[in-house]
């Protein structure tokens, strides 16, 4: 690592964080202005109110990172161009893919810590920061059910199965209806059950009724007190997905949950687009570097431009992106587009506009 490697990468750091922190800062300030007013009605104290907003850290770093790497680019870029540095550089021969190899180096350090918090720490402090708010600061009483925000769900290649009420953690199921089917999808069996009770290795269902459907017309009714069930799903399945609580989800969880039912052909379009999402998106901090640096070096010949300039230019870009994000993530949840590539565009579109850009400065 050079002297001239480690001063680009030390200048772009500082201004990165002087970046971050302040968007950091007036992020939360607008949200703690928004909040205090209701928070305060409930008198739970100062700790609880600072532990929240200190678990809102996360999620918010991740959605305030490609926006201040890009604008730290851009200003670095301007900074060195209005001391002549990048002249002097290139007169000294310094190639282009050496001069940004400090910027695509720290975007890359920055992705793989947005990846990490993204994957596992974001999901863990979102549901912790949900649970001090409701019983710390809100001072409501533990919940001990949850009402099912997606009450329906395919467990098999012929097989229904609603859900009333779902108890905190997953383990116990609350009003469950199962409903089998032939492969002319014509309603062979109802099972109902008060409720189901996961034991650890299998589902219970206790205090039913099984009406079996003969092809006669007539219907048996079969009352039992215990049952087991086949029902492919575990107790954490429950305490997220059909609580519709998926930023809870962990990629690991999404992924063993996915994989439990790929073969049933089960659909799963909007969970695998908000996962694909949540995955491309750390690497946006390189999609943004790489924009920022191409229209930093494009004012090269003005003599720096200007940082105002540079500041719009980075509003444009950013609205844009989050602009393509959000149509693609939205046709990939109505299965409109496949979910890897909804995911995926958006980064794949402006990697390929700051290519076209850098290929586009003078060399």
């Amino acid at each position: 690592m050079t002297i001239l490697f480690r001063y680009i990468l030390r200048e772009h750091v500082k201004i990165f964080l002087m970046c971050f922190g302040g968007l950091l800062a007036v992020y939360l300030v607008i949200d703690f202005f928004e909040k205090i007013r209701r928070f305060l009605r409930y008198d739970s104290g100062i700790v609880p109110l600072v532990m929240y907003f200190a678990l809102k850290i996360p999620a918010i770093s991740l959605q305030i990172a490609p926006f201040a790497v890009l604008v730290a680019t851009l200003l670095t870029i301007g900074l060195l161009m209005r001391s002549n540095e990048i002249t002097a550089m290139r007169s000294c021969g310094v190639s282009l893919l050496w001069m940004t190899s400090p910027f695509l180096s720290f975007a890359t350090f920055l992705s793989l810590l947005l990846l990490t918090l993204s994957s596992v720490i974001v999901p863990l402090a979102s549901e912790k920061a949900e649970e001090i708010r409701l019983i710390n600061i809100e001072k409501r009483p533990t919940p001990l059910t949850v009402q099912a925000a997606q009450p329906w769900i395919r467990i098999g290649a012929d097989t229904l199965m609603h859900i009333n009420v779902i108890q905190v953690g997953g383990r116990v199921l609350q009003g469950v209806r199962v409903f089998h089917f032939d492969q002319a999808f014509h309603l062979n069996c109802i099972i109902e059950a008060a409720e189901a009770q996961y034991t650890g290795k299998t589902w219970i269902l206790r205090n039913g009724v099984r009406r079996s459907f003969r092809p006669d017309h007539t219907v048996d009714v079969v009352p039992f007190a215990e049952q087991p069930a086949h029902i492919p799903l575990v107790p954490e399945d429950f305490a997220t997905s059909l609580t519709g609580n998926y930023e809870s989800m962990t990629f690991r969880t999404i992924r063993d949950y996915v994989a439990r039912f790929q073969p049933e052909g089960v659909s799963f379009a909007r969970l695998l687009t908000d996962y694909h999402s949540r995955m491309a998106f750390p690497m946006v901090t390189i999609v943004m570097v790489l924009i920022g640096m191409a229209l930093g070096l494009r004012r090269s010949g003005a003599r720096g431009g200007g940082l105002a300039a540079g500041i719009g230019q980075a509003f444009i870009v950013g609205f844009c992106y989050w602009t393509t994000q959000s149509v693609a993530v939205a046709l990939g949840r109505g299965g409109a587009m496949a979910p890897m590539l909804a995911g995926w565009l958006a980064n794949m579109v402006f990697i390929s506009f700051g290519l076209y850009l850098l290929l586009k400065v003078r060399h």
